[in-house]
């Protein structure tokens, strides 16, 4: 399932989350809530969230800092959950902090997972977006 649209949800007083409902039975085998690079968090199913960090680690040196480094950074804020009965997921206080959730919510679909973005940085965040994806797509397949 491809994982498009955004949605605008407010947590809970337990930091729950209500997944969308058309996505809820794309984690029927559980969910991984990660530490993105960016100020979000992201929401994985496991089995892509495996394959994305082979992805990721496939040219490097296991033995490398590179290696070590990416691997670090991925698996320690990681955390694996299950959605409840009625289709939330807690989110571990780490990955709120990181993305400076508090309580208003953007879940936006990227295709093979999930982002959640405090509202207020994804408002900028998608101002700039806006501002820079004509240059970004002009540059696709350029190998400069």
């Amino acid at each position: 399932m491809a994982f498009r649209g955004h949605f605008e949800h407010s947590l809970d007083a337990k930091n729950r989350l209500s997944i969308p409902a058309k996505f809820r039975a794309a984690f029927s085998q559980g969910v991984v809530l990660a530490k993105d690079p960016e100020a979000c968090i992201a929401v994985w199913t496991p089995e892509q969230h495996e394959r994305i960090l082979e992805q990721a680690l496939a040219g490097l040196n296991p033995m490398g800092s590179r290696y070590r480094k990416v691997a670090r950074f991925f698996q320690a804020n990681s955390f694996d959950a299950e959605l409840d009965a009625a289709g939330r997921v807690t989110l571990p206080q780490p990955l709120l902090a990181h993305a400076g959730i508090e309580r208003r919510v953007v879940v936006l679909g990227v295709g093979d997972h999930l982002e959640v973005w405090a509202r207020d940085r994804w408002q900028r965040a998608a101002e700039e977006l806006d501002a820079e994806i004509a240059e970004v797509i002009e540059g696709l397949g350029d190998p400069s």
